[in-house]
């Protein structure tokens, strides 16, 4: 009798869908700026400007809603929203505490390959930051507070921290006309600290870096007031 191996199931693939690529691409203008703050949005008009149906576009709505980019108000105008301050430092508060606590985490789980993406991903932040690329540093900044959650083994915290963080989102990018280079410095000093297993002063680094919000977000406002609620 020949014996037959019993394969493993694949996992589904997940292709990108439209609702999925219009949500990327007003999420990363919204981020940007280059939607400002209180402009208002029309299905419509957006279907007709990516050449797509109104059904992904609504599905994209929702989702930037439930973040806090859009304010959808039915037989009104949908707008985005203006930049809170209570928010942002709300999102920092929250997400100190979340990150602070797959820091500690990923102390005692980091490997040597673990170490080296992290250094791989400074390395990319540096060329970004040369080239004066703010949305690409912005990503790799993702891409490096994503990867200490995933070394945690607590990588689900990042989508929780991804819906807490949109107002401050867009402070952060503001910021980085100037603060591209303290944000790397502070990332630099994190992954040393990782690379010598001190938690402790992991999480002094990371809690400065978080806090540099609170430090700017006065003269951020100051400077583009248009941007925030009243």
């Amino acid at each position: 009798m020949v014996e037959t191996s019993v394969l493993k199931a694949l996992e589904p693939i997940k292709i990108p869908s439209v609702a999925d690529a219009v949500f990327e691409e007003l999420h990363q203008q919204i981020l940007s700026l280059e939607l400002a703050p209180g402009t208002r949005m029309s299905e419509v008009e957006v279907a007709k400007a990516f050449g797509v149906s109104r059904q992904p576009v609504r599905d994209a709505f929702y989702r930037l809603s439930q973040l806090g980019f859009l304010l959808i108000r039915p037989q009104r105008a949908t707008v985005i929203t203006k930049i809170s301050e209570a928010a942002v430092l709300k999102a920092r508060f929250v997400r100190t505490a979340l990150e602070i606590a797959c820091l500690r985490a990923a102390v005692e789980m980091a490997t040597q390959d673990d170490i080296k993406d992290l250094e791989e991903l400074l390395k990319e932040q540096q060329a970004a930051v040369s080239e004066n690329e703010r949305q690409k540093f912005h990503r790799l900044d993702d891409d490096f507070h994503r990867r200490i959650c995933e070394i945690s083994g607590h990588e689900y915290v990042w989508a929780l921290i991804r819906e807490q963080k949109a107002h401050m989102d867009r402070v952060r990018f503001l910021s980085l006309a100037s603060g591209a280079q303290a944000a790397l410095d502070d990332h630099v000093s994190i992954t040393e600290a990782l690379r010598a297993g001190d938690g402790e002063r992991a999480g002094a680094c990371l809690t400065v870096h978080l806090s540099r919000i609170g430090t700017i977000l006065s003269w951020i406002r100051a400077d583009n007031p248009e941007h925030f609620e009243d």
